[in-house]
């Protein structure tokens, strides 16, 4: 009888022990592949959320994604770079700027950050009314101008664009939300107020149903100052006649990209399944229907905005699609 028990027990452990080491094994296939997003509700979140719940993704064997929160474009790029995010959204500008150690009070070369695709464009917008004699940037001296929240792309954009025009220490700076600044423009305690964001915009909808309003051709302003060839990042782009109340010709402007990107040791083929499930007609879609401005993710547009190195599965991949030669 004492021997028929041992025999058990013997047995019974020996099956634990079988199924302790088969059991991590069995979870080891899959890889944690964590992609920064952006603060709640905004839409670098929605991207990294889009990409996670994509059933396509989901179903990739050798990975899952993990949609992770954060302050958005900086931060994923410092996060990126040092390998706590594998992939991140971040503005071309600022993957730019950190490559070449130019971010602002930060002189690191954020060399690990590799693009993997283009996501939307966000673009440069500046109201005045319509009767304010306001026909350039130049001509804000002196001037009351909403710039956007501190801390925000807008503000960073608008810092930016108003230094290179040398106008930035030269107009009254009023630091806050755009409907907040469309609010103190209808009451005439603005002169003017500073966007970078996607059209139409709500606030600027606003600002046009009590007041007759002009967008300044920020296109012509940056042509005529070489500010693409210092910031060859922005791209070149109009805001459409017609696309605000009263505003019936088109106006030039300029516009930051949203970039997928990549930590450089993401494995190649990672990154090239990521894509091929997502760059497709039900992959495109999806993201689409998670918020209307990824209309602008299409292969043909894949790489547009990217202005430093690809990682390798991502070149692999845009050859294979014929953007890249």
């Amino acid at each position: 009888m004492k021997g028929k028990m041992l025999s058990v027990m013997f047995a019974v452990g020996a099956l634990l022990m079988a199924s302790l080491l088969v059991a991590p094994d069995s979870h080891a296939k899959k890889k944690r592949i964590v992609f920064g997003g952006g603060p709640a509700g905004g839409t670098f979140q929605v991207v990294a959320n889009a990409v996670q719940v994509y059933g396509p993704v989901k179903a990739m064997e050798n990975v899952t994604v993990k949609a992770q929160s954060s302050a958005g474009s900086v931060e994923n790029l410092r996060k990126v770079d040092s390998g706590k995010s594998d992939f991140g959204v971040v503005y071309s500008g600022h993957v730019y700027l950190g490559r070449n150690g130019k971010m602002k009070n930060d002189t690191k070369k954020y060399e690990n950050v590799l693009g993997v695709a283009f996501l939307y464009g966000a673009p440069a917008q500046l109201i005045v009314k319509k009767d304010s004699g306001i026909k350039s940037v130049k001509d804000l001296v002196g001037k009351k101008v909403g710039v956007g929240n501190a801390g925000s792309g807008a503000f960073a954009n608008c810092e930016l664009f108003f230094t290179h025009m040398g106008v930035w220490d030269k107009v009254e700076r009023n630091a806050m939300g755009y409907n907040d600044a469309a609010q103190a423009f209808g009451n005439n305690q603005l002169d003017a107020f500073w966007l970078f964001t996607a059209f139409p915009s709500g606030a600027v909808i606003m600002a046009a149903q009590t007041n007759d309003i002009a967008l300044i051709d920020l296109g012509a302003d940056a042509e005529a100052t070489g500010f693409y060839e210092k910031y060859p990042y922005f791209s070149k782009l109009a805001v459409p006649a017609g696309t605000y109340r009263g505003v019936d010709k088109e106006a030039g402007s300029f516009q930051d990209s949203a970039l997928w990107v990549a930590n450089a040791n993401v494995a190649d083929d990672v990154v090239y399944d990521m894509l091929a499930a997502i760059y497709t007609d039900e992959g495109l879609a999806h993201m689409v229907s998670q918020k209307k401005t990824f209309k602008a993710m299409s292969i043909a547009k894949g790489v547009d905005g990217i202005v430093t190195p690809l990682h390798p599965g991502a070149i692999k991949f845009w050859k294979e699609k014929g953007v890249l030669k």
